[in-house]
């Protein structure tokens, strides 16, 4: 048993439902219907099967007290069976002109201790019990029969004893009855476990497909939340650079304050679309397939213009690539483009440096980004509280190495180590 799951060993079949125990009175009434329709037509021929009979008022009365307590079958299956019982031995000793019903009404109860009864130690022992107490009331006719004058059988013409073979024949028929009901009886608990084995899994593996949707989602919002950090972050700091060169060179250099405000428009005109993509999967309903933010994710190609934005911020960046460039996968590129990304935006907004150099290196298994500067080396990527924490947990789920700190002589250092395949591409 898995750790955690019912024991289905003490399983408990739950109680029958509205729609069972309606079903139950149907065959109540079935069985009534029966018994008095058979009554009515062994009366008329005078055929009884013990060759007399009480009255038909007795017997119907007999045949409507064995139908009755099946409508409650189900709801209480241990006590209907013992009150079918009794009805049944006194049945057989009034001698009721019809076996039929009797047998049947005992077979379903019988039956139904086995599927319903809750109490499996109890539903085993009282149905052994029943079955011993039929075969004693058997054995006691035979014995009857026995000390009483032998009939006749006229139309006898088998090898054995007409006698022997009747006393053989019922017992050969009343095994195979209670064998059937016991059987069929243990049948139908198991089933009625296994399905509710099968319906726990079902709803257990649903519960875990929601869970790992819920994860999904949240994953993807995280990564979402780290890309609009990236994105405001860059481009909110060169609007800001940009709309503050052009307010201190408005009245001495228009040519330059006009250019650095068409910087600042196009800038956010690139913000602003980046937002709607990350948005509009924010704003999709859970079930919903996550849009990509990007018609293709930005990479390495894309590293150069985030040069030029922090160049047109007025920094002097220099960019340099060493190893022999070769594909890599997607996620490697997106990771490694966010790290200078977010690189170059606190050297921007918080450095104070003038200069700054980014480098590509492709090594035999991994791939290398860094990002330097002259500023003032304290922990810029900090401040935010996002910065820093962000390129972690890019860089870790490929398994990379991130390392960030204040330079030995003066600026600040993020080099972030990216496993790739060797020669491996997207």
């Amino acid at each position: 048993m898995r750790s955690g799951e019912p024991d289905w060993s003490r399983w408990r079949r739950p109680g029958p439902t509205p729609t069972e125990r309606r079903r139950d009175v149907l065959v109540a009434l079935a069985v009534l219907v029966g018994a008095f329709c058979l009554l009515v037509f062994i009366n008329s021929t005078g055929t009884f099967a013990f060759g007399d009979a009480p009255s038909l008022t007795e017997q119907l009365a007999w045949g409507a007290a064995l139908a009755v307590p099946l409508a409650v079958r189900r709801t209480y299956p241990l006590a209907v069976m013992v009150v079918v019982s009794v009805l049944f031995i006194g049945a057989q000793v009034r001698h009721i002109g019809d076996n039929n019903t009797p047998s049947v009404a005992l077979f379903i109860v019988v039956f139904t201790v086995g599927a319903w009864e809750r109490n499996r130690v109890v539903a085993r022992w009282s149905r052994i019990g029943v079955i011993a107490l039929m075969s004693g009331y058997l054995g006691v006719t035979f014995l009857h029969a026995m000390t009483h004058p032998p009939r006749h059988y006229p139309g006898a013409a088998g090898p054995l004893d007409p006698f022997l073979a009747a006393v053989l024949f019922n017992i050969l028929i009343n095994t195979v009855y209670f064998v059937i009901a016991y059987g069929f009886g243990n049948m139908a608990w198991l089933s009625a476990r296994r399905q509710a084995e099968l319906e726990y899994r079902a709803e257990q593996l649903r519960r875990s497909q929601e869970q790992n949707t819920r994860g999904a989602i949240v994953a993807e919002r995280l990564r979402i939340a780290r890309d609009l950090h990236d994105v405001v972050a860059h481009y909110v700091s060169v609007m800001g650079v940009q709309a503050g060169a052009a307010r201190r060179a408005l009245d001495r250099d228009p040519d330059f304050a006009r250019e650095a405000l068409r910087t600042v428009e196009q800038t956010a005109r690139t913000a602003i679309g980046e937002l709607r993509g990350l948005l509009g999967v924010l704003r999709a309903e859970d079930a919903e397939q996550p849009a990509p933010t990007h018609s293709s994710s930005p990479g390495l190609d894309e590293v150069a213009e985030l040069v030029a934005s922090a160049r047109a911020a007025g920094l002097s960046v220099r960019h340099g690539v060493a190893g022999e460039p070769r594909p890599v996968s997607d996620g490697v590129a997106l990771s490694a483009y966010r790290v200078v990304q977010e690189a170059l935006t606190n050297v921007v907004k918080h450095a104070g440096a003038r200069s700054a150099e980014v480098r590509e290196r492709y090594l035999a298994n991994a791939l290398e980004v860094e990002v330097t500067d002259d500023g003032r080396g304290h922990d810029q990527t900090e401040e935010g509280g996002f910065g820093l924490v962000g390129m972690r947990e890019r860089i870790a789920v490929h398994g990379g190495e991130l390392e960030a700190g204040p330079r030995r002589d003066a600026g600040y250092r993020v080099r972030a180590t990216l496993p790739t395949a060797r020669g491996g591409g997207a």
